[in-house]
């Protein structure tokens, strides 16, 4: 399709950057204001998206829907999706599991035409370059990726089958995730026997350790509460397998001590480390 016009739910800080570089190849994108917080809408006038007053009038005035939401809400925001019966192609893009991506299209595709996404890296500015993967049906994985060509957002095929960009994302989402948790943990313990120094003097010999940069611990604080239920819904993809899920899920439980440091960007080492410590 020439210039589609593009909406995106939710201008995070993930799918704001993402709607963005759609915009060099769209007619317009855009996001739904109502009921959305102070930092969304700046975020969104930051990112030249434009705003609209409903879900209705979103859905009716787009050609391509990309959902990027925290993983929870994912299941909730298809439904009301469908709802309004959008018959356009809809994005599948969240951090949740391949079953949970199979309800989501059963639950769209007797109007849309649905695409499994995984965005795997860094929300595209100040010159990352995430890539998105994507299943589904060929017409429309052409189409996305005629939609982000000569952008920061790179696109990668993986096939017609709905999940398996999500297994992918999940999959690597699983160890990057999971061992930033552990540097939590192991630099919490060192710090409760005043060795913390020589941990990170230790790990710092292994140029491959993320345990000699624990300022990411303070980062992953910031970011428990999306990462908590990304990691729950890999949980789920390695029980549907037969492998144990268990370690993830206590990962998930961990990051769940952080919930209420959402987004804060001012926090420290100590603090992250402070709260982990506390039930």
């Amino acid at each position: 399709m020439d210039q589609p016009t593009v909406g995106i739910l939710h201008p995070g800080s993930m799918g704001a950057a993402v709607a963005a570089c759609a915009a060099t190849n769209a007619a317009e994108v855009l996001w739904c204001e109502t009921g959305r917080s102070t930092a969304s809408m700046e975020r969104a006038a930051r990112f030249g998206l434009a705003p609209v007053a409903s879900l209705t009038e979103l859905l009716d005035r787009s050609n391509i829907v990309i959902s990027l939401c925290p993983p929870a809400a994912a299941e909730d925001l298809a439904r009301d999706v469908a709802r309004h019966h959008f018959a356009g192609l809809y994005v599948e893009a969240n951090a949740i599991s391949p079953e949970r991506t199979k309800r989501i299209a059963a639950l769209l595709e007797s109007d849309a035409t649905v695409v499994d996404g995984g965005v795997v890296g860094s929300p595209p500015v100040g010159g990352k370059t995430p890539t998105l993967y994507l299943s589904g049906p060929d017409d429309a994985t052409v189409s996305l990726e005629a939609l982000f060509a000569d952008t920061a957002v790179r696109t990668a095929v993986l096939g017609a089958e709905v999940g398996k960009a999500s297994a992918l994302k999940l999959s690597y989402a699983s160890f990057q995730k999971t061992s930033r948790v552990l540097v939590a943990l192991a630099v919490g313990m060192a710090r409760e026997h005043g060795v913390d120094q020589e941990l990170i003097e230790v790990a710092s010999r292994r140029t491959d350790s993320y345990l000699s940069e624990p300022q990411y611990v303070a980062k992953t604080a910031a970011r428990a509460w999306r990462w908590g239920p990304e990691l729950e819904e890999a949980a789920d993809t390695l029980a549907a397998a037969g492998l144990p899920p268990e370690m993830l899920r206590a990962a998930a439980s961990t990051l769940a001590r952080w919930n209420d440091a959402k987004d804060d960007s001012s926090l420290t080492l100590a603090d992250a480390l402070d709260r982990l410590a506390q039930p």
